[in-house]
């Protein structure tokens, strides 16, 4: 008996112990390396941030109250204040107030700290960024547009509580499988805007984020575990989603099941700017209906360049309380 109690004891100190380590990672700061970035008022640079902003980056799809995201989608342009917010398995996620308020927005950080956030995923304060925005391999001249809007909006005072991390999400940090997410090359200076397969892997990977959402994605740890572009991650019930389940698409050329395989330009360019055709969908169509065709194009082209994956979505879209 005096065994198993030491053995008891020694298994609840280990528990309490992990415990104790779990919490204090949850509050770790990182650091990362300060972009040379500097924001200007040239009139085309703001233009092409806001572009990007309202358009392929679609900023406004979560960086404005949780009540005006389909009034952004339905055209409207306004101070990204921020205020979206999700409640997945690693915490309660929240898109800060990205106005030059000097209080609540990003008045007082400086060019160089915006872009690490963007870039590397740690706030000016070192804390974790979750990876939620594709933007580590954005293009130092798009990421100076993107700046460069931000700052010319009219400042917005709106006070947008931190994001938490929850217990599981403090665990993954602690065991290093939640960590910032940086490029995994080095970002071009410039690209050439053309309509191209190689500009659209820019647009799908590093502005778009059609990867990441169209890659079966962890809804715990973040990390895509599919096939790339063969679809299958899993969207809601929530709220925006109206009690409904979506599932990515598989968007490479597989003859069987990829969604557009048989589509062509014209077709895809159609279906773009047609919008949302289900009320719920996770899909930015509201922005991406906005993009220009030359994006549009590339692509289209791109996505058809893919190597086919052999991946049946048996059902995009589906209730929940059916199954």
């Amino acid at each position: 008996m005096k065994i198993l109690g030491r053995v008891l004891v020694v298994i609840l100190f280990i528990f309490i112990a992990m415990v104790v380590f779990i919490f204090a990672a949850g509050d770790k700061t990182f650091d990362a390396p300060y972009p040379e970035i500097q924001a200007n008022t040239d009139s085309a640079v703001i233009a092409r941030g806001k572009y990007l902003a309202f358009g392929p980056a679609h900023c406004g799809t979560c960086h404005v109250p949780m009540d005006k995201i389909m009034a952004v989608e339905d055209g409207q342009q306004m101070p990204l204040s921020g205020g979206w917010e999700l409640d997945i398995p690693p915490g309660v996620f929240r898109a800060p107030n990205l106005t030059p308020d000097a209080e609540t927005g990003i008045g007082k950080f400086t060019d160089a700290e915006i872009a690490r956030v963007l870039r590397y995923s740690v706030a000016p304060d070192g804390r974790f960024i979750a990876p939620f925005m594709p933007f580590q391999e954005l293009s130092d001249e798009d990421l100076t547009a993107i700046i460069s809007f931000l700052r010319s909006q009219e400042p917005v005072r709106h006070e947008v509580k931190k994001s938490e991390i929850k217990f599981l999400g403090r665990a993954l940090m602690a065991f290093g499988a939640l960590a910032p997410r940086g490029p995994q090359r080095t970002p071009p200076k410039s690209l050439k805007r053309d309509s191209t397969a190689a500009y659209g892997e820019y647009l799908a990977k590093n502005v778009g984020n059609c990867f990441g959402c169209h890659t079966e994605l962890d809804m715990k740890t973040g990390k895509n575990i599919g096939p790339p572009f063969a679809g299958g991650s899993k969207f809601g019930p929530d709220h925006f989603s109206k009690g409904m389940v979506y599932v990515s698409p598989n968007l490479t050329p597989d003859k069987e099941t990829g969604i557009m395989a048989d589509w062509d330009e014209e077709l895809f360019i159609d279906r773009f700017r047609g919008g949302r055709i289900y009320e719920g969908s996770p899909m930015p169509w509201g922005a991406f209906s906005r993009m220009e065709e030359t994006d549009l194009k590339a692509l289209f082209h791109y996505l058809k360049s893919l190597k086919p994956v052999p991946r049946r979505i048996a059902e995009i879209v589906y209730d929940p309380e059916s199954k």
